[in-house]
């Protein structure tokens, strides 16, 4: 057992280098630098930042927000979205409480407890003298101070912010976290409302208030991407790229969709990411038509298209890419002039971004270029959204796009008579002179695809 170990090692490996070779050279995640130690997200200065600016925003009140709580299955703790990129604090039980007028600011940590630590592992408490200079705190306080630290700064103001964006770990997203919560709280035999909600409620009752929801403001800082959120998202896509080339070439007639799904898992991994950015969508055949499939439990058959949607979530940035590609490595003739179309409406989306233009005006490019070759009926979704913390990410889509905006383009097209799902997606960010593709470095198109199957894959060696 120790041997073919080693071996699959040996050749997961030796392609890895192969591949990587073809593309820019590897940085490092920040999460993932190998040391051990704990990290502050993208650096103090990145975090201290978003708060400041959040402060601004709101002007006056007091901030309230909480991560998540330790886990309650045997699974890694990821933490709350909107609390790590007010803190970048990845343990649990933590809070945020901060006043907008002085600028106090309080991170609040559990007391120590090294029973949990000999099963758990280092966890931030209160009792870490180096929690301060990690993340830029002044002040850092035990959670049994919140009640009357939230008390304190309230005062007579009674302005109180908090977070109402559903709570979110890795690969979450609003989009999809709303409507559950939703359809708990209508549920006849649940009806239990969400955390925000609940929490919400508890701060009127114990304090006679009632909190405001900050998420428009933040969700409008979220909207443009910093210097340090733009160089995680060119590495999310280096890495989702990486990996979907390899699928690429690791296809063959009779491969296991769950097959391609854990050889790009494992180069996600390899690449530092936290891990998938969404679930796996590997849809062969009639389930290229599915848009989220993800039972992946199928084997792809000669003659068919496979259409892969997978990106990793890397320093908390999620990448969205989508290729499509035939099983046996030839397009056929209508394999072909299904996915030029959808080729060529992408890049005329990408042709049309810059600053000033909106999310509805690359659409309209990616759509016009669909209805000149008479597809319009087999188009199923829009062609864009917004990316960054969520792979659906938040951001007012109606307004003008400016430099460090983070999307996708994504135009399909899916025929139910022939079995036929196209998807090509890939995330740009806006630049002065018009995006950048942080995704480009796996192929689109079809001659470099076919190229690319022919070639040995992981999975051949495998076999």
């Amino acid at each position: 057992m120790k041997h073919a170990f080693l071996a699959l090692s040996a050749v997961l490996t030796c392609s890895y280098h192969a591949l990587a070779q073809s593309t820019a050279a590897p940085t490092l995640s920040v999460e993932r630098p190998g040391d051990g130690k704990p990290r502050c997200g993208l650096g103090a200065e990145f975090h201290a930042g978003r708060r400041a600016a959040l402060r601004k925003e709101l002007e006056s009140g007091v901030v309230v927000v909480r991560g998540l709580p330790a886990t309650r299955d045997y699974t890694a703790f990821r933490q709350d979205k909107v609390f790590w990129y007010l803190t970048g604090v990845e343990s649990p039980g933590a809070w945020l409480i901060m006043d907008c007028k002085s600028g106090r600011e309080v991170l609040l940590l559990p007391d120590p407890n090294r029973m949990e630590e000999m099963w758990e592992g280092e966890c931030w408490d209160a009792g870490d003298a180096w929690v301060k200079e990690l993340t830029g705190f002044k002040e850092v306080r035990a959670t049994r101070d919140a009640g009357q630290l939230i008390g304190e700064l309230l005062g007579a103001s009674k302005a109180l912010w908090i977070s109402m964006h559903p709570n979110l770990a890795l690969a979450g997203a609003a989009d999809r976290a709303r409507p559950y919560d939703s359809a708990r709280k209508k549920d006849p035999f649940d009806g239990r409302v969400g955390r925000e909600e609940a929490f919400k409620a508890k701060l009127a009752e114990m304090y006679k208030v009632e909190p405001k929801d900050l998420t428009p403001a933040l969700s409008e800082l979220r909207r443009l991407k910093t210097a340090e959120e733009l160089d995680a998202a060119r590495r999310a896509g280096r890495a989702g790229a990486l990996a979907m080339a390899e699928a690429m070439r690791s296809t063959r007639p009779g491969v296991g969709e769950w097959e391609l799904e854990g050889l790009m898992s494992w180069f996600h991994l390899k690449e530092g990411a936290a891990g998938p950015g969404y679930m796996a969508i590997v849809g062969s055949g009639a389930n290229s038509l599915i848009l989220h499939y993800g039972n992946n439990n199928r084997r792809a058959q000669d003659g068919e298209v496979v259409l892969v949607d997978y990106a990793p979530e890397l320093d908390h940035s999620v990448c969205d890419i989508t290729r499509t590609w035939p099983v046996n490595g030839k397009f056929t003739p209508r394999q072909a002039e299904l996915y030029d179309a959808v080729l060529a409406a992408q890049a005329a989306g990408i042709a049309a971004v810059k600053p000033g233009r909106t999310l509805g005006d690359i659409e309209a490019a990616c759509s016009e270029v669909i209805a000149k070759r008479g597809f319009e009926k087999f188009v199923r979704h829009g062609a864009c959204h917004f990316v960054g913390l969520e792979v659906h990410d938040v951001g007012n889509q109606r307004k003008p796009l400016a430099v460090g905006a983070c999307f996708t383009i994504e135009p399909g097209l899916y025929e139910p008579e022939t079995g036929i799902g196209i998807r090509i997606e890939d995330v740009v960010i806006v630049t002065e002179a018009g995006c950048d593709v942080v995704s480009a470095a796996v192929p689109r198109e079809r001659a470099e695809i076919e190229a690319l199957i022919a070639e040995e894959g992981v999975l051949d060696r495998l076999r």
